[in-house]
Protein backbone atom coordinates (compact mmCIF):
# COMPACT_ATOMS: atom_id res chain seq x y z
CA UNK A 1 0.00 0.00 0.00
CA UNK A 2 3.13 2.34 0.91
CA UNK A 3 4.85 1.48 -2.83
CA UNK A 4 0.88 2.83 -4.17
CA UNK A 5 0.50 5.85 -2.05
CA UNK A 6 3.74 7.02 -2.85
CA UNK A 7 3.92 6.43 -6.75
CA UNK A 8 0.11 7.96 -6.88
CA UNK A 9 2.22 10.84 -5.32
CA UNK A 10 4.91 11.06 -7.49
CA UNK A 11 2.40 10.69 -10.67
CA UNK A 12 0.31 13.36 -9.52
CA UNK A 13 3.07 15.69 -8.48
CA UNK A 14 4.74 15.43 -11.88
CA UNK A 15 1.93 15.85 -13.95
CA UNK A 16 1.79 19.36 -11.97
CA UNK A 17 4.91 19.79 -13.35
CA UNK A 18 4.39 19.01 -16.88
CA UNK A 19 1.85 21.57 -17.05
CA UNK A 20 4.03 24.16 -15.73
CA UNK A 21 7.46 23.54 -17.82
CA UNK A 22 5.71 21.80 -20.73
CA UNK A 23 2.27 24.17 -21.35
CA UNK A 24 2.99 27.09 -19.35
CA UNK A 25 5.57 28.95 -21.37
CA UNK A 26 3.77 28.44 -23.68
CA UNK A 27 0.72 29.62 -22.86
CA UNK A 28 2.35 32.94 -21.52
CA UNK A 29 4.07 33.17 -25.12
CA UNK A 30 0.67 33.36 -26.71
CA UNK A 31 -0.97 35.61 -24.13
CA UNK A 32 1.45 38.76 -25.15
CA UNK A 33 4.72 37.92 -22.14
CA UNK A 34 7.81 38.61 -23.90
CA UNK A 35 10.72 35.50 -23.62
CA UNK A 36 12.93 38.06 -21.23
CA UNK A 37 9.19 37.96 -18.95
CA UNK A 38 8.84 34.31 -19.83
CA UNK A 39 12.25 33.85 -18.33
CA UNK A 40 11.51 36.01 -15.09
CA UNK A 41 8.45 34.09 -14.08
CA UNK A 42 9.99 30.88 -14.61
CA UNK A 43 12.94 32.19 -12.60
CA UNK A 44 11.30 32.93 -9.07
CA UNK A 45 10.09 29.54 -8.17
CA UNK A 46 13.16 27.70 -8.69
CA UNK A 47 15.12 30.89 -6.85
CA UNK A 48 12.44 30.35 -3.67
CA UNK A 49 13.74 26.96 -3.84
CA UNK A 50 17.28 28.23 -3.00
CA UNK A 51 16.73 30.72 -0.70
CA UNK A 52 14.41 28.77 1.45
CA UNK A 53 15.90 26.01 2.96
CA UNK A 54 18.66 28.29 4.62
CA UNK A 55 15.55 29.24 7.07
CA UNK A 56 16.09 25.60 7.89
CA UNK A 57 19.48 25.62 9.23
CA UNK A 58 18.66 27.37 12.67
CA UNK A 59 15.03 28.79 12.58
CA UNK A 60 12.35 26.58 11.18
CA UNK A 61 12.05 22.64 11.39
CA UNK A 62 10.81 20.92 8.62
CA UNK A 63 8.15 19.09 10.47
CA UNK A 64 4.71 17.93 9.89
CA UNK A 65 2.88 21.27 10.63
CA UNK A 66 5.15 22.66 7.83
CA UNK A 67 4.74 20.18 5.40
CA UNK A 68 0.78 20.47 5.56
CA UNK A 69 1.04 24.00 5.64
CA UNK A 70 3.57 23.78 2.71
CA UNK A 71 0.56 21.35 0.63
CA UNK A 72 -2.28 23.50 1.52
CA UNK A 73 -0.58 27.09 0.35
CA UNK A 74 0.56 25.43 -2.66
CA UNK A 75 -3.19 24.33 -3.61
CA UNK A 76 -4.37 28.25 -2.76
CA UNK A 77 -1.54 29.66 -4.92
CA UNK A 78 -2.47 27.32 -7.95
CA UNK A 79 -5.75 28.29 -7.24
CA UNK A 80 -4.89 32.37 -7.72
CA UNK A 81 -3.00 31.86 -11.01
CA UNK A 82 -6.94 32.24 -12.58
CA UNK A 83 -6.46 35.82 -11.03
CA UNK A 84 -2.83 36.68 -11.85
CA UNK A 85 -1.80 35.21 -14.73
CA UNK A 86 -3.11 38.34 -17.01
CA UNK A 87 -0.78 40.48 -14.50
CA UNK A 88 3.04 40.26 -14.92
CA UNK A 89 3.78 41.90 -11.28
CA UNK A 90 0.77 39.51 -9.55
CA UNK A 91 2.01 36.56 -10.95
CA UNK A 92 5.25 37.14 -10.64
CA UNK A 93 4.22 36.53 -6.92
CA UNK A 94 2.28 33.54 -7.04
CA UNK A 95 4.72 31.67 -8.64
CA UNK A 96 7.45 32.83 -5.69
CA UNK A 97 5.01 31.88 -3.23
CA UNK A 98 4.48 28.21 -5.25
CA UNK A 99 8.26 28.22 -5.35
CA UNK A 100 8.55 28.64 -1.50
CA UNK A 101 5.99 24.92 -1.14
CA UNK A 102 7.49 23.16 -3.67
CA UNK A 103 10.75 23.90 -1.95
CA UNK A 104 9.61 22.18 1.26
CA UNK A 105 7.17 19.44 -0.44
CA UNK A 106 9.61 17.06 -2.24
CA UNK A 107 12.56 16.84 -0.71
CA UNK A 108 10.29 15.89 2.08
CA UNK A 109 8.65 12.48 0.61
CA UNK A 110 11.94 11.66 -0.87
CA UNK A 111 13.50 11.13 2.26
CA UNK A 112 10.37 8.87 2.97
CA UNK A 113 10.40 7.28 -0.02
CA UNK A 114 14.65 6.77 0.36
CA UNK A 115 14.01 5.31 3.80
CA UNK A 116 11.27 3.07 2.96
CA UNK A 117 12.30 1.80 -0.31
CA UNK A 118 16.29 1.64 -0.51
CA UNK A 119 18.07 2.08 -3.63
CA UNK A 120 16.84 -0.64 -5.07
CA UNK A 121 13.59 0.12 -5.60
CA UNK A 122 13.63 3.88 -5.44
CA UNK A 123 13.69 3.98 -9.25
CA UNK A 124 10.73 1.96 -9.67
CA UNK A 125 8.43 4.20 -7.38
CA UNK A 126 10.00 7.42 -8.70
CA UNK A 127 9.42 6.19 -12.39
CA UNK A 128 5.54 6.93 -11.95
CA UNK A 129 6.48 10.32 -11.95
CA UNK A 130 7.66 10.31 -15.23
CA UNK A 131 4.61 8.41 -16.26
CA UNK A 132 2.12 11.27 -14.81
CA UNK A 133 4.78 13.81 -16.74
CA UNK A 134 4.28 11.98 -20.19
CA UNK A 135 0.64 11.23 -19.95
CA UNK A 136 -0.30 15.16 -18.93
CA UNK A 137 2.20 16.22 -22.15
CA UNK A 138 0.18 14.26 -24.56
CA UNK A 139 -3.42 14.92 -23.15
CA UNK A 140 -2.93 18.57 -22.46
CA UNK A 141 -1.37 19.03 -26.30
CA UNK A 142 -4.58 17.98 -27.89
CA UNK A 143 -6.76 20.55 -25.16
CA UNK A 144 -5.39 23.35 -25.16
CA UNK A 145 -7.35 25.91 -26.88
CA UNK A 146 -7.15 28.43 -24.66
CA UNK A 147 -4.40 29.60 -21.19
CA UNK A 148 -7.24 28.46 -18.53
CA UNK A 149 -7.48 24.87 -19.60
CA UNK A 150 -4.05 24.17 -18.43
CA UNK A 151 -4.54 26.11 -15.46
CA UNK A 152 -7.80 24.00 -14.87
CA UNK A 153 -5.19 20.69 -15.69
CA UNK A 154 -2.21 22.25 -13.30
CA UNK A 155 -5.02 22.63 -10.14
CA UNK A 156 -6.67 19.61 -10.39
CA UNK A 157 -3.62 17.57 -10.55
CA UNK A 158 -1.91 19.90 -7.38
CA UNK A 159 -4.99 18.98 -5.59
CA UNK A 160 -4.60 15.30 -5.76
CA UNK A 161 -0.97 15.46 -5.13
CA UNK A 162 -2.03 17.25 -2.01
CA UNK A 163 -4.42 14.32 -1.30
CA UNK A 164 -1.94 11.38 -1.95
CA UNK A 165 1.01 13.37 0.03
CA UNK A 166 -1.26 13.56 3.12
CA UNK A 167 -1.65 9.95 2.99
CA UNK A 168 1.92 9.38 3.21
CA UNK A 169 2.36 11.29 6.79
CA UNK A 170 2.21 8.16 8.73
CA UNK A 171 5.75 6.96 7.13
CA UNK A 172 6.77 10.47 8.18
CA UNK A 173 10.17 10.61 9.53
CA UNK A 174 10.12 12.87 12.59
CA UNK A 175 10.70 10.21 14.93
CA UNK A 176 14.40 10.41 13.71
CA UNK A 177 15.40 13.76 14.30
CA UNK A 178 16.44 12.48 17.83
CA UNK A 179 18.93 10.55 16.71
CA UNK A 180 20.55 13.10 14.40
CA UNK A 181 24.23 13.60 14.82
CA UNK A 182 23.90 17.75 15.08
CA UNK A 183 27.01 18.46 13.24
CA UNK A 184 27.28 21.80 11.09
CA UNK A 185 26.04 21.68 7.92
CA UNK A 186 28.81 22.35 5.13
CA UNK A 187 28.90 23.51 1.69
CA UNK A 188 32.69 23.54 1.57
CA UNK A 189 33.08 19.79 2.45
CA UNK A 190 31.99 18.68 -0.53
CA UNK A 191 32.06 21.57 -2.45
CA UNK A 192 32.92 20.52 -5.97
CA UNK A 193 29.93 18.41 -6.26
CA UNK A 194 27.53 21.71 -5.05
CA UNK A 195 29.10 23.24 -8.25
CA UNK A 196 28.73 20.54 -10.28
CA UNK A 197 24.96 20.65 -9.33
CA UNK A 198 24.43 24.29 -9.67
CA UNK A 199 25.72 24.07 -13.61
CA UNK A 200 24.26 21.15 -14.43
CA UNK A 201 20.14 22.77 -13.59
CA UNK A 202 21.62 25.71 -15.19
CA UNK A 203 22.12 23.84 -18.53
CA UNK A 204 18.50 22.77 -18.45
CA UNK A 205 16.96 26.61 -18.21
CA UNK A 206 16.59 26.43 -22.27
CA UNK A 207 15.36 23.14 -22.12
CA UNK A 208 12.23 23.44 -19.39
CA UNK A 209 11.46 26.97 -20.48
CA UNK A 210 12.09 27.71 -24.17
CA UNK A 211 12.28 24.13 -25.64
CA UNK A 212 8.51 23.73 -26.76
CA UNK A 213 8.80 27.32 -28.17
CA UNK A 214 12.46 26.34 -29.79
CA UNK A 215 11.18 23.27 -31.61
CA UNK A 216 7.74 25.35 -32.88
CA UNK A 217 9.52 27.73 -33.84
CA UNK A 218 11.84 25.43 -36.24
CA UNK A 219 8.73 23.93 -38.02
CA UNK A 220 7.91 21.01 -35.83
CA UNK A 221 4.21 21.29 -34.12
CA UNK A 222 2.73 21.40 -30.84
CA UNK A 223 1.56 18.40 -31.22
CA UNK A 224 4.78 16.64 -32.36
CA UNK A 225 6.25 18.58 -29.63
CA UNK A 226 4.88 16.76 -27.26
CA UNK A 227 5.49 13.50 -28.58
CA UNK A 228 8.93 14.84 -28.09
CA UNK A 229 8.61 15.21 -24.57
CA UNK A 230 6.99 12.24 -23.72
CA UNK A 231 9.73 10.21 -26.05
CA UNK A 232 12.29 11.49 -23.41
CA UNK A 233 10.00 10.32 -20.59
CA UNK A 234 9.55 6.91 -22.08
CA UNK A 235 13.12 6.66 -22.09
CA UNK A 236 13.67 8.25 -18.49
CA UNK A 237 11.35 5.47 -17.31
CA UNK A 238 13.56 2.80 -18.53
CA UNK A 239 16.62 3.75 -17.38
CA UNK A 240 14.55 4.43 -13.81
CA UNK A 241 12.70 0.92 -14.32
CA UNK A 242 16.70 -0.85 -15.11
CA UNK A 243 19.14 1.46 -12.99
CA UNK A 244 19.52 -0.28 -10.05
CA UNK A 245 22.48 -2.48 -10.84
CA UNK A 246 23.95 0.44 -12.54
CA UNK A 247 23.77 2.46 -9.16
CA UNK A 248 25.80 -0.30 -6.99
CA UNK A 249 28.69 1.20 -8.69
CA UNK A 250 30.90 4.26 -8.45
CA UNK A 251 28.15 6.87 -8.08
CA UNK A 252 30.64 9.94 -9.04
CA UNK A 253 31.58 8.10 -12.35
CA UNK A 254 28.25 7.78 -13.08
CA UNK A 255 27.12 11.38 -12.37
CA UNK A 256 30.10 12.28 -14.89
CA UNK A 257 28.80 10.04 -17.64
CA UNK A 258 25.82 11.37 -17.34
CA UNK A 259 27.01 14.69 -17.53
CA UNK A 260 28.71 14.01 -20.83
CA UNK A 261 25.70 12.85 -22.60
CA UNK A 262 24.34 16.21 -21.29
CA UNK A 263 26.89 17.47 -23.13
CA UNK A 264 26.33 16.02 -26.24
CA UNK A 265 22.80 16.19 -25.96
CA UNK A 266 22.25 20.05 -25.95
CA UNK A 267 24.86 20.21 -28.20
CA UNK A 268 23.17 18.30 -30.75
CA UNK A 269 19.99 20.37 -30.33
CA UNK A 270 21.95 23.51 -31.31
CA UNK A 271 23.44 21.84 -34.25
CA UNK A 272 20.30 19.90 -35.74
CA UNK A 273 17.36 22.45 -34.82
CA UNK A 274 14.79 21.16 -37.71
CA UNK A 275 15.85 17.77 -37.44
CA UNK A 276 13.47 14.98 -36.01
CA UNK A 277 15.15 12.12 -35.82
CA UNK A 278 18.48 14.06 -33.97
CA UNK A 279 16.16 15.97 -31.99
CA UNK A 280 14.38 12.53 -30.94
CA UNK A 281 17.65 11.06 -30.24
CA UNK A 282 18.58 13.64 -28.06
CA UNK A 283 14.97 13.39 -25.97
CA UNK A 284 16.08 9.56 -26.26
CA UNK A 285 19.07 11.06 -23.98
CA UNK A 286 16.37 12.39 -20.87
CA UNK A 287 17.19 9.05 -19.61
CA UNK A 288 21.01 9.40 -18.62
CA UNK A 289 20.74 13.35 -17.89
CA UNK A 290 17.84 12.89 -16.21
CA UNK A 291 16.93 9.63 -15.07
CA UNK A 292 20.66 8.46 -14.66
CA UNK A 293 21.75 11.57 -12.60
CA UNK A 294 18.81 12.31 -10.28
CA UNK A 295 18.79 9.24 -8.76
CA UNK A 296 22.56 8.96 -8.74
CA UNK A 297 22.62 12.29 -7.04
CA UNK A 298 19.62 11.54 -4.62
CA UNK A 299 21.65 8.68 -3.33
CA UNK A 300 25.03 9.86 -3.43
CA UNK A 301 24.02 12.96 -1.07
CA UNK A 302 21.70 10.83 0.91
CA UNK A 303 24.81 9.15 1.93
CA UNK A 304 26.86 11.79 2.39
CA UNK A 305 24.87 14.48 4.80
CA UNK A 306 23.65 12.80 8.20
CA UNK A 307 20.72 15.31 8.46
CA UNK A 308 18.96 13.47 5.22
CA UNK A 309 16.14 15.85 4.97
CA UNK A 310 18.08 19.35 4.91
CA UNK A 311 20.42 17.84 2.80
CA UNK A 312 17.45 16.73 -0.01
CA UNK A 313 16.01 20.63 0.92
CA UNK A 314 19.66 21.83 -0.41
CA UNK A 315 19.63 19.54 -3.56
CA UNK A 316 16.87 21.12 -5.16
CA UNK A 317 17.62 24.39 -3.37
CA UNK A 318 21.22 24.60 -5.05
CA UNK A 319 20.56 22.83 -8.15
CA UNK A 320 16.80 23.07 -9.33
CA UNK A 321 16.50 26.31 -7.13
CA UNK A 322 19.67 28.36 -7.72
CA UNK A 323 20.70 26.71 -11.23
CA UNK A 324 16.99 26.45 -12.18
CA UNK A 325 16.56 30.30 -11.65
CA UNK A 326 20.10 31.92 -13.12
CA UNK A 327 19.33 29.17 -16.19
CA UNK A 328 15.90 30.34 -16.97
CA UNK A 329 17.10 34.19 -16.49
CA UNK A 330 19.59 33.94 -19.12
CA UNK A 331 18.02 31.53 -20.99
CA UNK A 332 15.25 34.10 -21.14
CA UNK A 333 18.17 36.89 -22.01
CA UNK A 334 20.05 34.60 -24.69
CA UNK A 335 16.88 32.54 -26.15
CA UNK A 336 17.54 32.40 -30.48
CA UNK A 337 19.38 30.22 -32.66
CA UNK A 338 22.38 29.83 -30.10
CA UNK A 339 20.57 28.94 -27.23
CA UNK A 340 21.29 25.28 -26.56
CA UNK A 341 25.34 26.20 -27.01
CA UNK A 342 25.23 27.60 -24.24
CA UNK A 343 23.34 25.13 -22.40
CA UNK A 344 26.34 22.80 -23.42
CA UNK A 345 29.08 25.13 -21.96
CA UNK A 346 27.18 25.51 -18.93
CA UNK A 347 26.71 21.22 -19.08
CA UNK A 348 30.39 21.20 -19.56
CA UNK A 349 31.22 23.55 -16.57
CA UNK A 350 29.28 21.00 -14.71
CA UNK A 351 31.46 17.98 -15.71
CA UNK A 352 35.39 19.64 -15.31
CA UNK A 353 33.76 20.49 -11.55
CA UNK A 354 33.49 17.38 -10.57
CA UNK A 355 37.70 16.60 -11.90
CA UNK A 356 38.96 19.62 -9.03
CA UNK A 357 41.04 17.48 -7.61
CA UNK A 358 40.33 17.65 -3.74
CA UNK A 359 39.67 14.18 -1.45
CA UNK A 360 36.03 14.78 -0.47
CA UNK A 361 35.55 15.38 -4.71
CA UNK A 362 36.51 11.49 -4.74
CA UNK A 363 34.44 10.47 -2.01
CA UNK A 364 32.50 7.33 -3.10
CA UNK A 365 29.90 5.21 -1.87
Amino acid sequence: MFFFKLSSFYFFYFAAVGVYIIFLPKVLHDIGYSPAHIGIIFALAPLMRFATPFLFLKHIKLDQQMFKSALLLSIVSSGLFYFTINNFYLFMVNNAILGVCLSLILPYIEVISLKELGKERYGKSRLYGSIGFMFISLVLAKFLSEPFIALHYYLATNILTVFFALLLLKFDVEHEDNTIIHEKFSFLKYWPFWLSLFFMQMSFGGFYNFFTIYETEHGISLEMTSYLWSFGVICEIAMLYFQAPLLKHNLLNIIKFAIAMTTLRWLLLYLFPDSLPITFFTQGMHAFSFGLYHSSVIIYLYSLYTNKKLAQQFMYGVAYGLGGFTGAIIAGWLYGEHLFLYSSLFSLLAFLSLYITTKTAQKTV
